[in-house]
């Protein structure tokens, strides 16, 4: 807590009482309340066991009231500490104000509090009161779409908040973490972060910080297509009672759960959960009406009625249209997604692929951010070291130079942890320039549903560089290198804007074409081949060329089924071509083509 002088006119036990209520804020939210409470009503005339008091029972309303009278207990602590001259205090009460201002949509004014309080918070805040500000900066970030700032808050804010010092205040910023990977589609590590999270709760007393993460991995098994698996956290965050020793009486994102229930086929359960959601009170934040919007297109979409169901998700179209501030990159995708199936259940497929092509563009916008994370969110958190840094080197001077070295090095392992988790994050392969495989992955199957619906093939092509290892060991990994950079460029140039082309481990790629047959494919493919051929590269030792690949290609149509059976035609025939003696295209059922 912000420090709190003795003075004869406080109860040593209300000083205590408020203390102890900030501690328990996320471990133990009823008590945490009670404790406040009682030391308010005990404080007196000691206005430091009163701001105290005050500043933890406006961060328990900012999770369980209403933004207002959160708002109204923040701003008499602010006055207070102001008056006392207590720089910490101030600064944690800023904060929460910047908070419930974000509650309340006001999302860039929130940034413009709390961002100018940065350095000097990292001064002299400690721990976990350094992690509330540090998250709160990053909300403000993520609400702008800037999730490469986000992230670098978060990730400082959890090194400074772990389980032995956080007071639960690390499973806010898991929850939190999940969130923002979320918004980025990286479904797979948001999970992570919320088991982590769910966790640390079965040691806590928080059911509303357990109903946020089991509402994320609602969020999280939807967008992986596993609705059904979702459906237990979703009768669990029900269970859960709407009051503060609950999940508190704010709406449950029943939007978000009626979702789940509907794409899970529960047309009753998710007909309750978007009356409920109607009922419920909503803030205005974007993403929240967004959801809405698509809960009702389903759940119209359920009853048969698909002109109902335009008219429900066309509700949130200006919204969407002209972006409104803080509406996520997911929540567009989620808008434009559901808008094509409405119009492929109404029989427009004209205006179903053209939701479904700008449902695209936004998608590969999400990847460009993940990308760009990995790299600017590493730059940030190096400032944020620095500045960790120079208020460490203040204190170290008291300090033996044995224990500087310890909390040096271990600064040093956790930045290295961060970049490479930020580095997992990216969807481009370093050496090539092309999409890795990860991207593949969560690609493909959009682009194979969008074939099927279109009537269209899609083709898949597996590429392997001939002899690759040979040229490894005659020449050097430099070189092997430098062959990979160049055919990675050359698939690019030689790919359409439609076209996905990927590095799919090692000296094989993977290029995607939609609306084009193995026959087409094969050709496009053969094209490349010669190309290749043709190129000369310096080796060290002279130039070489000549260099060649074997090829499998196998389209959606001839090789219907699903994505592995796909895969694994493209494979079969990339297998063929090298045992006919490599430097040759084949496609599936159709005649193999050799370069010569």
């Amino acid at each position: 807590m912000p420090r709190m002088p003795s003075r004869p006119a406080a109860a040593p036990e209300a000083r205590r009482q408020a203390r102890r209520a900030w501690t328990l804020l996320h471990q133990d939210a009823k008590q945490a309340l009670a404790l406040a409470e009682a030391a308010l009503a005990a404080a007196g005339d000691d206005n430091a066991t009163l701001a105290a008091a005050l500043l933890a029972r406006g961060f328990h309303r900012l999770y369980f009231a209403t933004p207002a009278e959160a708002a109204a207990d923040l701003e008499a602590a602010y006055t207070i500490f102001l008056a006392r001259g207590d720089r910490a205090g101030q600064i944690l009460a800023a904060a929460g104000q910047a908070r419930a201002m974000w509650r309340s949509g006001r999302f860039r004014e929130a940034l413009e509090r709390v961002l100018p309080l940065r350095d000097e918070g990292l001064q002299v805040l400690r721990h976990e009161q350094r992690g509330v500000l540090l998250n709160t900066i990053a909300g403000g970030y993520s609400a702008q779409g800037r999730s490469d700032r986000a992230f670098a808050y978060m990730y400082e804010a959890l090194r400074d908040a772990r389980p032995a010092r956080g007071h639960g205040f690390d499973t806010v910023l898991h929850c939190n973490i999940s969130h923002e990977l979320l918004q980025l589609g990286d479904c797979h590590e948001a999970l992570r972060h919320i088991d982590s999270g769910l966790d640390r709760c079965r040691r806590m007393q928080n059911q509303r910080l357990e109903s946020v993460l089991l509402i994320n991995r609602v969020l999280a098994l939807t967008d992986l297509e596993r609705p059904a698996e979702a459906l237990p956290d979703v009768r669990r965050v029900l269970e859960m009672p709407a009051n503060p020793d609950g999940r508190g009486p704010m709406a449950a994102h029943f939007e978000t759960l009626a979702i789940a229930a509907l794409r899970a086929g529960d047309a009753a359960l998710g007909a309750d959960l978007v009356a409920r959601a109607h009922a419920a009170p909503h803030a205005p934040i974007p993403d929240e009406h967004v959801e809405l919007a698509v809960a009702d297109a389903l759940l119209a979409l359920a009853h048969g009625d698909a002109q109902a169901a335009l008219a429900g998700v066309h509700a949130a179209r200006a919204l969407v249209e002209a972006p409104a501030e803080g509406l996520s990159l997911r929540a567009q995708c989620l808008y434009l997604q559901t808008l094509s199936e409405v119009h492929e259940r109404r029989g427009d497929a004209d205006a179903a692929l053209a939701a479904m092509r700008r449902w695209r563009d936004v998608q590969m916008k999400r990847a460009e951010n993940a990308s760009q994370a990995r790299y600017q969110a590493a730059a940030l958190q190096t400032e944020l070291l620095r500045l960790q840094h120079q208020v460490e080197e203040h204190d170290a001077r008291r300090r033996e130079m044995e224990a500087m070295n310890r909390q040096l090095a271990r600064r040093v392992a956790e930045v290295q942890a961060l970049q490479a988790a930020l580095r997992d994050q990216a969807t481009r392969d370093e050496l090539t320039g092309l999409f890795n495989r990860r991207h593949l992955n969560e690609t493909l199957p959009a682009m194979l549903a969008l074939a099927q619906r279109e009537a269209q093939p899609l083709a898949v092509a597996i590429i392997d560089l001939d002899h690759f290892k040979q040229v490894n060991d005659r020449h050097g990994h430099g070189v092997g290198d430098l062959l990979l950079a160049a055919f990675g460029r050359l698939l690019a140039e030689s790919s359409r804007k439609s076209d996905v082309a990927c590095r799919y481990g090692g000296e094989e790629f993977c290029l995607l074409m939609p609306r084009t047959d193995a026959a087409g494919a094969r050709r496009k493919v053969g094209a490349l081949l010669r190309r290749w051929r043709s190129a000369v590269f310096d080796v060290g030792n002279g130039h070489q060329g000549g260099f060649t690949f074997s090829a499998g290609v196998a389209d959606s149509q001839r090789c219907p089924g699903t994505i592995e059976q796909l895969l694994k035609a493209a494979d079969d025939e990339l297998l063929a071509a090298k045992r006919l003696g490599r430097n040759r295209v084949r496609a599936a059922d159709a005649a193999p083509l050799a370069v010569a």
